[in-house]
Order: C-alpha cells, then sequence, then structure tokens
C-alpha cells in the first residue's frame, strides 16, 4: 500500500492518497489540486476515486475540478445530497483500489452525512481516515448542521454513538489519520500532531473518555465558538461543486485603476506582513498577512460582497493571495495592484502609516490597552486593565471602542489587522509590536 499525507498548515488541512497495483483514491483534496495529479503521475497511478468524508466547511474542495479532469469518481455519504455525479455510499459499502479495501463507516454526528474510512489490507485494518469525525486530541464541532434542521444536541449525540460504537470498536493499533490538525476552527483544541491510534486516543483524548451520551452532549454543546461565517458558503459550494481555480481571473490593475476602484467603494486587502504594512500602506487598507492563518482570517473579517483588490510586494505573493481566498470560496477580487505601495507612491497617491508601539514603551505609556486574543486566551494571562474584544467579534463590536487604544494579540498578527479595521472606521491605534508573548518575554507581569 501507497498512503501520503498532504498537509495545509494555513488550512490547518489533510488530505490523502491512497494507493495500491497503478491505481489510487484521493481523499478530502484542497482546491488547488495540481499537486494530487502530479503525484499520482509520478508513482505511475491513474486516480480512480475522489473521496470526500463529509461536506467541507473550512475550505472548498478540488473534488470538482480533479474529476473533470482524471475521469475519477466523487464518492459522498449519501446523506450529503451532492447535486454532480457521484457515488453515494452508506455504511458498510466497500471500495477496492487494487488489493486495498476502503470500508465506509457512516460517523455522524459533525455533520449529518460524515462518512469514516477504514483501510483493510492482507484482510486487516490497517488505518481509518475520520475525516472530522476524530481528531488527534479533539472531536468535531456538533453545531454546523442547524440550516440542515439539525441541534447541536442532536448531532453531539449521533456524534457520541459514532464514536462509541464504530471508531472506539477498532484494535487499538489501528492508525487515526484526520482531516484537520491544530488551528482547524472544526475543533477546540486540537493536538499539532497529525495521526494517532485508536489506542492513543482511546487514553489521551478528553472526548473519548468515560462518560454518559447526556455528559458527553452537554460538554459538546457548552462554550462553543461561534463558527467563521464563510463555513455555511463553503460547504453549499462543496455540495454543488466549485468551478476550476483558473476560471477565477484577477488582473494586475494600475494605480490610478485602483484609486478609480477605491472611490466605487473596493475593499483594499493589503497582504504584507505588519511591519511593511505599518511603515506605508494605502488609506483604509485591511492587513491580513500571507504569513499566518490569511485564508481563514480573510474570510472571517471580510464579506463575500466586498469588492477587494489586493496589495503585496510581489505579483507572485498577489497571485498566491487571490489563490489562497479561492480555497475558502472568496473568489471576489477584482484584481491586484501592480507595482505594490511602491507604484502608488510613485503615481502620486498619499500612504497611511500605522503607529507601532514596543512593549517597554508600552509599559511606560499611560495608554488603553485593546486585547484582540480570543477570550480563553485573555483569561490566562493579559495585562492588567486590557479591555478583550477578540478580533473575529471585532467589527460587530466596533461601538465598544470608545478611545484610542493601543491593540495587543499573542505575536502581532491579529492587532494589525485589528488596528486596520479601527482606522477604517476612522479611530486612532497603535500596534504592540510582539504581543504578549514579548511582553512575558521582557518580565513583565499579566492578570488572569
Amino acid at each position: 500500500m501507497l498512503f501520503h499525507q498532504f498537509y495545509l498548515p494555513c488550512l490547518a488541512h489533510a488530505s490523502y492518497l491512497i494507493g495500491s497495483e497503478a491505481e489510487c483514491a484521493i481523499v478530502d483534496p484542497q482546491r488547488d489540486v495540481d499537486q494530487y495529479i502530479a503525484e499520482a503521475g509520478r508513482r505511475g497511478m491513474a486516480i480512480r476515486f475522489i473521496i470526500e468524508t463529509h461536506l467541507h466547511a473550512d475550505f472548498v474542495s478540488g473534488h470538482h475540478e480533479l474529476a473533470a479532469r482524471t475521469g475519477a469518481e466523487i464518492v459522498f455519504g449519501a446523506a450529503a445530497d451532492a447535486q454532480f455525479a457521484h457515488r453515494a455510499v452508506n455504511d458498510g459499502d466497500v471500495l477496492r483500489v487494487g488489493s486495498i479495501e476502503l470500508h465506509a463507516l457512516a460517523t455522524p454526528g459533525h455533520t449529518p452525512e460524515s462518512v469514516s474510512w477504514l483501510i483493510v489490507e492482507d484482510g486487516a485494518p490497517r488505518k481509518v481516515l475520520t475525516g472530522d469525525t476524530l481528531f488527534i486530541g479533539d472531536v468535531g464541532r456538533p453545531d454546523l448542521a442547524g440550516a440542515r434542521g439539525f441541534t447541536s444536541q442532536e448531532m453531539a449525540a449521533l456524534l457520541y454513538d459514532s464514536l462509541h460504537g464504530k471508531l472506539l470498536t477498532l484494535p487499538d493499533d489501528v492508525e487515526v489519520w484526520p482531516a484537520h490538525g491544530a488551528g482547524s476552527a472544526c475543533g477546540r483544541n486540537i493536538s499539532k500532531e497529525t495521526f494517532s491510534t485508536i489506542g492513543v486516543q482511546r487514553k489521551t483524548n478528553y472526548a473519548l473518555q468515560p462518560m454518559s451520551r447526556d455528559e458527553f452532549v452537554n460538554m459538546m454543546t457548552t462554550d462553543i465558538a461561534e463558527p467563521p461565517p464563510y463555513f455555511s458558503r463553503d460547504a453549499e459550494l462543496n455540495r454543488l461543486g466549485a468551478r476550476p481555480l483558473a476560471d477565477i481571473d484577477a488582473p494586475a490593475l494600475t494605480p490610478q485603476e485602483v484609486h478609480e476602484r477605491m472611490q466605487r467603494g473596493a475593499v483594499i486587502l493589503d497582504v504584507r506582513d505588519s511591519n511593511a504594512f505599518a511603515a506605508g500602506h494605502l488609506t483604509g487598507a485591511i492587513n491580513i498577512g500571507l504569513g499566518g492563518q490569511y485564508a481563514s482570517w480573510a474570510g472571517t473579517l471580510l464579506s463575500p460582497d466586498d469588492r477587494l483588490i489586493i496589495v503585496a510586494d510581489s505579483e507572485e505573493r498577489s497571485r498566491e493571495a487571490v489563490m489562497r481566498l479561492a480555497r475558502v470560496g472568496m473568489e471576489n477580487v477584482d484584481g491586484w495592484l501592480e507595482g505594490g505601495v511602491l507604484a502608488w507612491n510613485e503615481a502620486g497617491f498619499v500612504c497611511a502609516q500605522l503607529p507601532q508601539l514596543s512593549v517597554a514603551e508600552l509599559h511606560d505609556a499611560h495608554v488603553r490597552v485593546l486585547d484582540v486574543r480570543r477570550a480563553n486566551e485573555f483569561e490566562s494571562g493579559h495585562i492588567a486593565g486590557a479591555i478583550n474584544i477578540p478580533l473575529h467579534e471585532l467589527q460587530r463590536r466596533i461601538a465598544e471602542v470608545d478611545a484610542p487604544f493601543a491593540v495587543i494579540c499573542a505575536g502581532g498578527y491579529r492587532s494589525s489587522a485589528a488596528a486596520s479595521i479601527l482606522a477604517r472606521h476612522g479611530m486612532q491605534s497603535v500596534n504592540v509590536v510582539g504581543g504578549t508573548a514579548a511582553w512575558i518575554r521582557e518580565g513583565y507581569t499579566v492578570v488572569s
């Protein structure tokens, strides 16, 4: 058996190639599919199946394009109601790839159509691809099926049964390979490890410890973070089948063209790092750097109705920014600023700056602090007197920001985004360089 994991850190997303005897299956592919075609070709294998463990909400899958380019058959759980040619599978169905058998295990709970895939080689179970049902150190959130008529409590009860009635009945040495890792919003606190075993998870995963169904349901439905707004859009795109990436056109724009589009309401998305953004940017630009969880934050902070213009430090980075937005279903890019901020300046247009503050300067200053980390981060330790408005809540809570602030996060990425949002609303702020990590390194105190 050939088994290969593809891991995309910016989305904490894992996809897979499973091959045997010159044919293979691709599981949970990301939207840009060239790597799967290249890897299969390098191995001398034809792609026979494209398997989706469920309708993904946190990214747009490439199943539709990959099928069109390879002739492979798309496979979904029957409850997905996918609106294109596919094989709908039920619990117990088996796919054969060479000498390998892939057994469908219906594991609803994260979504109604979730299917885990047990890989059987030489008659023995070897690995299980658990999608978003079972993560390493965590399990899938149960609150994403409300639009389909399911309550979080109903889904959590299904998840309990899937875990205890299906996955935990497997031998302890079966390897667990999920669809996401640390940082994904599909779980609460997923481990940084990208695989494990049933036995290890049985012992160490908090959600798999002995408890009643009612206790599990209560735990899984209490204090669930609000899902990012793009989740429901992406799930529907995956049900309908997304268009090929090549169909998404984002041309180079001159500074004059960008200026004219800004006058008509275009939103400038500056994807450079926080230092470059602070030194000079187009007035009103929002800073979401490519160096962090760029696509997830863009899908959270920006509207699909916004007409976006990318500002980066090269054509290559501009095109990368467009492609990564498409991974989360953001296809509303009008173009990118050719020549970047330098060309903008040379064309005679004015740049804005964002003041930066070191933690030492913050320590000695008399300024209010706005902490934009998530609530659990804030509660674990923060600067005395700081107020907490998590970045993903800032736009709808903007009325609570009533004075100039020094904006801080863990390292400076989210605080730069937050400061740019405040500036777009006409509010002055400064960005704290290095964030709470630098504050703690310098030996300054935090409270909890």
